[in-house]
């Protein structure tokens, strides 16, 4: 049986297959240990940055030499989450309710709309699926999900995974398509719990849980790695993955 983290851990992995370079921020567990996990394939090399690690970052700067690498191209994907999200793929990072009187104020928007034009793929990532999250607009655009024709812009959403279902983002459109649902999702439930209106892709199915190989890695490999950067959340990820196998 597949814990839902790991099913989360596993199919960020599988985004990251073409990326030979992925930067995550900090508070980033899941992602970091998709990284991790996408590391194990010898066969297609990645180096990572890991705010926060002193083993799995490639950087020395910290953020500042991030911003620097992203623009130069040298940065293939990034994780990106927030407290709104909307169809567009518009994320608000600074608070919910009208600005600048926001209710409910969140950490910011530091370099997020920059990584959002320059990291070619850009995955958003969010556990929690609900219409406070995903919105039909967001209060506040901390990043632009698309840019008019005239603007430059290399980046951009690629898919949005949360704890019920992985979207797509089709850029033509401008808006999500449903790529897959996870084991015991319906799209009723889905439908009922998002905000803003999707496409279907084709042949909409499940979203496929760890092959054998990736669950070895993560049992042996990826949660010890992990508890460096993220001690107690590897702990958990033990705990779960002891109680999957």
């Amino acid at each position: 049986m597949t814990g839902q983290t790991e099913l989360l851990i596993v199919t960020l992995a599988r985004l990251l297959l073409d990326a030979r370079s992925v930067a995550a921020g900090a508070s980033s567990p899941i992602p970091g240990a998709a990284m991790l996990l996408r590391a194990t394939d010898r066969q297609r090399p990645i180096r990572m940055s890991m705010l926060g690690s002193s083993k799995h970052n490639f950087f020395t700067n910290g953020t500042v030499e991030l911003f620097d690498a992203a623009g130069q191209g040298r940065i293939d994907a990034f994780f990106l989450g927030g407290g709104q999200i909307d169809g567009g793929g518009n994320v608000n990072l600074v608070g919910a309710g009208e600005y600048p009187r926001s209710k409910v104020r969140w950490p910011g928007t530091f370099g997020s709309a920059y990584l959002y034009f320059v990291v070619p793929k850009v995955i958003l990532f969010r556990e929690e699926h609900s219409r406070r999250v995903l919105v039909e607009k967001v209060d506040f655009i901390s990043a632009p999900g698309t840019s008019a024709p005239n603007i430059y812009r290399k980046g951009g959403p690629a898919a949005l995974l949360t704890s019920k279902c992985l979207f797509h983002f089709d850029q033509a459109a401008g808006r999500f398509r449903l790529a897959s649902l996870h084991p015991g999702v319906t799209l009723e439930e889905v439908r009922d719990c998002t905000g803003f209106q999707f496409d279907l892709a084709p042949g909409l199915g499940e979203t496929p849980g760890p092959t054998p190989q990736e669950a070895d890695a993560l049992r042996t490999r990826v949660a010890k790695e992990l508890a460096e950067t993220y001690p107690e959340f590897a702990r958990k990820l033990e705990r779960e993955l002891l109680q999957a196998a």
